[in-house]
């Protein structure tokens, strides 16, 4: 697992799914209304950013899931061939 620590993971996939977006987006319509500079390149890179913290979590969940999943098989194999001596 990439992310260890359970607070940060649910930090950076809050951060990805709602923050960056949002930011985003109001930055870019806000810059619309009243002519703030770089509307566009800031919504891009909060989309990006979003884009790419939300696929290291992906890997890190995909990860830990595999692990916990090999983990289990392991052990019924060994509740099996401890059934098949007895």
């Amino acid at each position: 697992m990439i992310f260890k620590n359970s607070k940060v993971y649910d930090v950076l996939k809050y951060l990805a799914l709602i923050v960056f977006d949002a930011v985003g987006f109001a930055y870019s319509e806000l810059a619309d209304v009243w002519g703030l500079p770089y509307g566009v390149q800031i919504y891009k890179t909060c989309t990006i950013v979003s884009i790419l913290i939300g696929t290291l979590i992906g890997i890190s969940s995909h990860k830990y899931n595999k692990i916990e999943i090999d983990t289990d098989m392991t052990d019924d194999d060994e509740l099996l061939e401890e059934r098949d001596d007895e």
